[in-house]
């Protein structure tokens, strides 16, 4: 059996681009250096190793360093890579003070490097690819579990028409209409055969929970798109907001706690998980962690936990069938893509583990 990968360093920094994702770079400097106040060749581009969907490059000039985020070449399933919307959400919580990259423009020309694409600044700081963050103390360990609950609850106070993101999706049924889309998804992408997934398809639909709340939702909140600054637990910048919209907040911060049950990838290809860290000094109780989110927000608990957990659970099976599909049509952003097929089947079946847990 092959040896763990070691999720830090592999995911961490940049590589040269792949040839699958190069583009006319000259077209791109003379198209920057026309749209941002500033931006000052020679330009040296890189691509980050770590994300699976939207292709991302480190953009350095003479003067600045930026982050260009583009859709991926090929074909796309429906309503994926929206990067207008990633661009329309930053560009509104920036405006918030809420911790994102500074946004510079969108480029829904495709002609320029292939696809739409945005810039945004590059930020500085730390970004831990495992979840209980090796190498550090407990109590910055504590300090950073804190933040990420607090960017959680701050996130979903946001005053949607104050941020300018009235009509950013339609916040009635959420969850109903995230089980349609990601089951679509599911189908468009399948492989093979998973049985705990077809049960979730029929039990799903009408189980699907609602805590009657609407707010902004970032749709893939985890550690590893977070950047934390070097010395102190603070968020300098949450990134990765394709899948952002309106929508169930306990939806999004239930996703949030899969990190507790996440099945362990024998290759730490797929997303990193607690289990096995759980003593790990500074790392909070699921419960724990559950409580100071209500606190925040003035709930009293979370009903319908497992049903959320099931749902969660369900979708990110259906999104790592996702990456896989990209595998089979040759769009696959990242080069660990093909091991994310042993995943899926393991998440479905902590979904359908929740799922007879709340009734099923």
């Amino acid at each position: 059996m092959s040896q763990p990968m070691d999720r830090q360093a592999e995911f961490s920094g940049t590589r040269d681009v792949r040839a699958a994702h190069r583009f006319d770079e000259q077209a791109l400097t003379d198209y920057l250096q026309t749209h941002i106040a500033g931006f000052t060749p020679p330009l040296t581009v890189e691509q980050f190793k770590g994300g699976q969907s939207n292709p991302t490059y480190k953009l350095v000039t003479a003067s600045a360093s930026y982050v260009l985020r583009r859709k991926p070449p090929g074909k796309l399933l429906p309503s994926a890579h929206a990067v207008d919307r990633e661009y329309r959400v930053i560009r509104a919580l920036h405006a918030q003070g809420l911790p994102v990259a500074k946004p510079h423009l969108l480029c829904e020309d495709a002609a320029i490097i292939g696809t739409e694409f945005y810039v945004m600044d590059f930020v500085g700081g730390r970004v831990f690819w495992e979840p209980f963050m090796p190498g550090i103390s407990g109590t910055e360990r504590a300090g950073i579990f804190d933040e990420l609950n607090s960017f959680m609850a701050n996130l979903h106070a946001v005053d949607i028409d104050a941020a300018g993101l009235t009509g950013f999706g339609r916040p009635e049924g959420y969850v109903a209409r995230q089980i349609k889309r990601w089951s679509e998804q599911y189908r468009a992408s399948e492989t093979e055969k998973i049985p705990a997934m077809d049960r979730l398809m029929d039990w799903l639909p009408d189980a699907s929970p609602s805590s009657g709340q609407v707010s902004l939702v970032h749709g893939d909140f985890r550690l590893d798109n977070c950047i934390i600054d070097q010395a102190s637990p603070e968020i300098h910048a949450v990134l990765d907001w394709e899948l952002s919209t309106l929508g169930d907040p306990i939806a999004d911060f239930t996703y949030h706690l899969m990190q507790w049950r996440m099945p362990p990838s024998e290759t730490g290809a797929g997303v990193g998980s607690l289990i096995g860290h759980e003593d790990l000094e500074g790392v909070p109780a699921l419960e724990d962690y559950v409580a100071a989110y209500c606190r925040r927000r003035g709930l009293n608990s979370i009903p319908d936990l497992d049903t959320y957990l099931a749902y969660n659970f369900f979708r990110m099976a259906a999104i790592f069938q996702g990456i896989v599909g990209r595998v089979r049509d040759g769009t696959a952003a990242n080069p660990h893509a093909a091991e994310m097929a042993d995943l899926v089947s393991p998440m479905a079946d902590v979904a359908w583990d929740y799922a007879r847990k709340a009734g099923a």
